[in-house]
């Protein structure tokens, strides 16, 4: 298992605040440090609300603040008073007793039940202590990669790239020759500088050319796609795995999935689940590609 890498998915459903505008009942209490910030006919719109509404958005992140003196916050709370508006106003058309709304109101409930249930199981087992569990572990099985910072002169023609060879010998600087007579537009202007990347990354003729070479060799003439090149190597560094901080986000989405993923496996095992639909058709394997009669003799 190894974290420094993209991939990891997490994604769960936001507390939808068009379920607070409930059918009456009495007022929730505030949450620890929360404030009014409007009222609907007699019902409270807390910061809280607006808060949820915008992370249910995707405009903030779940633990990013968020000023009720923004202009951030008060678009998204007149979002919340039109949604209470039209909520009191389905409530009196009698809209919210009919069955399409009760099931509705009854799908919505289990989402934010479910989220509920889902931030209570992370709190307990997403701590600073596992994070740095995680992060000792993945540092042991990083892999360390070398990275190469080299310059490239790019020449049409081998003799082209055997004269660049000669001006270089003679004590010419690799910037210079570079920007004078490279047909690489997309270097010359900054001294041929390819930047620090890793062998994969850079075109396999590059990469076999410079791999056992030291920092400060210069490599080539050889032939490539766009012409003769000669390489110069600047330096030769390691790679830095990951810092804590830079790493966490990843790992918390990783413990977050897991603690979840372990959560559902538990409740499927013990629960009583029935699918009724018919089992999937199993996938048919692609057709064998025809092969060419064979030539008579």
């Amino acid at each position: 298992m190894r974290l420094f890498r993209p991939g990891l998915l997490i994604l769960f459903a936001a507390v939808l605040t068009t379920a607070a505008c409930g059918r009456g009942g009495s007022e929730r209490a505030p949450e620890a440090g929360d404030r009014a910030v409007a009222e609907v006919q007699g019902k409270t719109i807390w910061a809280s609300d607006v808060k949820r509404e915008a992370v249910a958005q995707g405009l903030v992140g779940e633990g990013e603040p968020l000023d009720v003196s923004s202009d951030l916050f008060r678009r998204v709370l007149d979002e919340v008073i039109d949604q209470k508006l039209l909520a009191r106003e389905a409530e009196r058309r009698g809209l919210d007793n009919s069955p399409l709304a009760q099931r509705r109101l009854e799908a919505t409930q289990e989402r934010i039940l479910g989220d509920m249930l889902v931030e209570t199981q992370v709190n307990k087992t997403i701590n600073d202590r596992a994070v740095e569990a995680i992060y000792r572990e993945q540092l042991q099985l990083a892999e360390t990669t070398e990275e190469i910072r080299t310059r490239l002169i790019l020449s049409r023609t081998r003799p082209e790239a055997e004269a660049v060879l000669g001006v270089l010998a003679q004590g010419a600087a690799f910037e210079a020759v570079a920007a004078q007579s490279s047909i690489d537009d997309a270097t010359k202007f900054s001294g041929g500088d390819l930047g620090y990347r890793t062998l994969d990354v850079l075109p396999q003729t590059y990469a076999d050319a410079i791999r056992d070479q030291p920092a400060g060799s210069t490599v080539g003439p050889f032939q490539t796609e766009g012409g003769w090149a000669v390489l110069r190597i600047e330096d030769r560094r390691k790679e830095a795995p990951p810092t804590l901080d830079q790493a966490r986000p990843q790992i918390v989405r990783y413990l977050t999935y897991e603690g979840v993923r372990q959560l559902l496996t538990e409740l499927r095992g013990r629960a009583k689940v029935e699918v009724h639909l018919p089992e999937a058709a199993p996938v048919a394997a692609p057709a064998p590609v025809a092969k060419a009669p064979a030539k008579a003799q």
